[in-house]
């Protein structure tokens, strides 16, 4: 009996995942861009995810967002959708691959190119080229193990009141199991530290997709 009780939650809970994931259906545009992703080993943030970004971007009104990982077009769509018709997207990626695939999401979504910065090369290389304290929004989705990196990176570059936002943020329920102790694993659980513990963050770790982990940078 326990067993089944057991058995029951455990559907209840995915059950539930699965009507988060498909309470805003994408549309063709975003499916196309996600399948060409996939395909490529790229692994786009899930539908809830992009859609919290889409609210993110709106809520803040960001017309400048840096993203750290282009997944093939899927975020840079979701978060252009959510940002003012003047904003403008710099993706940097490592894969010329990706963002190859990036640019015909962004046709395909009827985005003009001139919303877009494309920038080939690691992150960890690149983003200290950009400019302090001009972007409203920093979204990093690539190299686990430079997470903490990023972070750092990302205040530096966010205004007052700018928010960054780390997608895989439960990294497939490892992060909550303390047997695990891979490196991808212990350098998401370093970002919650660091994000949780720094007193300029305000932070919100939400569970959609393989989790969200975000923070607004104070005044």
């Amino acid at each position: 009996m326990r067993g089944s009780r057991e058995e029951a939650a455990i559907d209840a809970i995915e059950a539930t995942r699965a009507y988060v994931e498909d309470f805003l259906p994408e549309d063709e545009p975003l499916l196309d861009a996600r399948r060409r992703g996939t395909e490529v080993g790229a692994m786009p943030i899930g539908p809830a995810g992009g859609a919290a970004l889409r609210f993110l971007a709106t809520l803040i009104g960001a017309r400048t967002v840096v993203e750290v990982g282009s997944g093939c077009g899927v975020s840079g769509v979701w978060l252009m959708r959510g940002m003012p018709k003047d904003g403008v997207l710099t993706s940097v990626d490592i894969e010329p691959e990706n963002q190859r695939l990036a640019k015909q999401a962004y046709r395909e979504a009827g985005l003009s190119g001139f919303r877009t910065r494309m920038i080939i090369g690691p992150a960890l290389e690149v983003l200290p080229r950009l400019t302090d304290g001009a972007y409203d929004m920093v979204f990093c989705d690539a190299a686990k193990r430079e997470y903490p990196e990023y972070l750092t990176d990302a205040l530096r570059l966010l205004r007052p009141g700018g928010v960054v936002a780390f997608d895989n943020a439960l990294w497939h329920d490892r992060v909550a199991d303390p047997a695990r102790r891979d490196p991808e694993t212990e350098a998401i659980r370093e970002v919650h530290r660091m994000i949780r513990e720094d007193d300029r963050l305000v932070p919100l770790l939400i569970p959609v997709g393989d989790g969200l982990i975000c923070a607004v940078k104070r005044d």
